[in-house]
């Protein structure tokens, strides 16, 4: 679904609020909570970061083999949502999850500090940790050692996801809880635009 660069674009919306929440926000203006399910319909939610979005929706990075990962594997359809408590707004998004092209994946972790990259190879994503947290930062040591100053590159367990927005609410604290919400529907490559009671 492409924006249209017109004031019915929520994705400018979008940024707009972004950038207001970067001013405001003490942690991670970034972080939203990812909801997947099932196919036996038990949902799973978790807050993630997302690193980009642009006209082809929001773009976050993850482990392959990992519990969100399994969920896409089975049911493409997720929602996020973020929530900026600073500036009294909220943003949920509905749309399928589809994959990151390979090549921006390598660039972004290419850009990551040296011990992330690390740390993607060793950690084994939502798997059983036997040994506790200090055998995960034993392992971490290890592969660090053991690769000196050798470049990492991307492993293939890890990966990019674009959520692709087919649904965008904007909600907005109002006085007496008579809160503001507009929600914004693709239909025909085109959005739809309306309004919500509280």
């Amino acid at each position: 679904m492409k924006s249209k660069q017109n004031k019915l674009d929520p994705i400018k919306i979008f940024e707009k609020w972004y950038l207001e929440a970067k001013k405001s926000e003490l942690n991670n203006p970034n972080a939203c909570c990812l909801a997947t399910s099932d196919l036996m319909g038990y949902p799973s939610a978790r807050m993630i970061l997302v690193k980009k979005f642009d006209e082809r929706g929001f773009i976050f990075y993850t482990n392959l083999n990992s519990k969100k990962a399994e969920d896409f594997s089975r049911n493409i359809k997720v929602a996020l949502c973020f929530h900026w408590k600073s500036t009294g707004k909220q943003v949920r998004i509905e749309g399928p999850v589809i994959d990151l092209p390979d090549q921006e994946a390598d660039d972004y972790f290419e850009s990551r500090e040296r011990e992330s990259q690390i740390g993607s190879l060793v950690s084994k994503q939502s798997k059983l940790l036997t040994d506790g947290i200090s055998g995960l930062d034993k392992e971490f040591m290890i592969e660090k050692r053991k690769l000196g100053n050798k470049k990492i590159l991307r492993p293939s367990f890890w990966s990019g996801k674009i959520v692709v927005p087919e649904k965008i609410e904007f909600w907005k604290s109002r006085n007496y809880r008579l809160h503001e919400r507009i929600l914004f529907t693709a239909f025909n490559n085109e959005w739809k635009k309306e309004y919500l009671y509280p």
